[in-house]
């Protein structure tokens, strides 16, 4: 396959998950969100990863929002699904679902709790994938999972039937850079980088793209980063960090690390898209949290 024709690469962000309670889902909301994404450029959907408060949720709650966001996007871009859990047949039954409501990949951080090594990792996807009916993206998360899926697994695992590509969000761009020299010769593996301020050194280098959580509020500045490197101007992408930074103010705002979800879900009920509630055990932006972010946020976008 060519790297140009290659399905899963560009601004692929990770969504989150609009609410109304702990067991309701904003529809209305969810409806706004799909769109303003697909509208604004976005090359795909990750529902349920960890900006979509995805091991938070109840199996009621993940089975409507698989279904309502495939319905919602009806094919015009692909949909990845987190299929993370502790449990193997958990991981298999979800799965399982996406397939049947048509979304087109799915993505799988290792089993957290009970840390494995390296080799243990790569005999679990042995084990897993002859059970997984759709592509799987590996999902290396280690400020969560505490595990860190070494280059050299990945590589490995990649040539496990149905493994076709990567997620980063380890934040470490020397490991990510092993990674580019060791699927050189693999332009059907894609390489995505999670944190959302690196996208544009990991697409000019030679990345398929990357998940940035702030693209839920501003999806066009992460396609135009993206479309920047990949073609190589330089002065583009100098402007879009600048503006990526920006936006990166909201995220300052509390002092949990659940602070980058709160802020994204307040600013899109800032600006009319969706409900900011949360799952347990976090809550939403108190008013005094509230009215800062909505300061910052007038200075970066248009909030008449």
């Amino acid at each position: 396959m060519s790297e140009t024709k290659k399905k899963f690469a560009g601004v692929i962000p990770p969504m989150v998950t609009p609410l109304k309670s702990a067991t309701e889902l904003d529809v209305a909301g969810l409806e706004r969100l799909v769109e303003r994404l697909v509208t604004g450029g976005v090359h795909g959907l990750f529902i349920l990863g960890t900006t979509g408060e995805g091991p938070s949720l109840g199996g009621k709650l993940k089975r409507e929002l698989i279904e309502r966001v495939c319905s919602l996007v009806g094919k015009r871009v692909p949909v990845l699904v987190g299929v993370t859990d502790a449990a193997f047949a958990e991981t298999v039954e979800l799965a399982e679902r996406c397939a049947g409501r048509g979304a087109d990949a799915v993505v799988l951080a290792m089993p957290y709790y009970f840390p494995a090594g390296q080799a243990e990792l790569l005999e679990y996807l042995e084990r897993l994938m002859p059970e997984i009916p759709l592509p799987l993206f590996l999902y290396n998360m280690p400020a969560m999972t505490k595990i860190d899926i070494a280059p050299e697994t990945v590589r490995q695992a990649a040539d496990i039937k149905g493994i076709v590509g990567c997620k980063d969000s380890s934040g470490n761009m020397v490991n990510f850079h092993q990674l580019l020299r060791l699927f050189a010769d693999r332009p059907d593996f894609s390489l995505l980088i999670g944190p959302e301020e690196l996208l544009g050194e990991a697409s000019l280098f030679g990345g398929d793209g990357g998940v940035p959580g702030g693209a839920n509020i501003c999806p066009q500045l992460f396609v135009e980063m993206y479309t920047a490197a990949k073609a190589r101007d330089v002065g583009k992408m100098l402007e879009c960090q600048k503006r990526i930074y920006a936006l990166r103010e909201i995220y300052r705002i509390g002092k949990y690390p659940s602070s980058f979800i709160k802020g994204v879900k307040c600013a899109l009920s800032v600006l009319g898209v969706c409900d900011d509630f949360m799952e347990e055990p976090f809550h939403r932006f108190r008013p005094a949290e509230r009215d800062e972010l909505e300061r910052k946020l007038k200075s970066f976008v248009d909030l008449r």
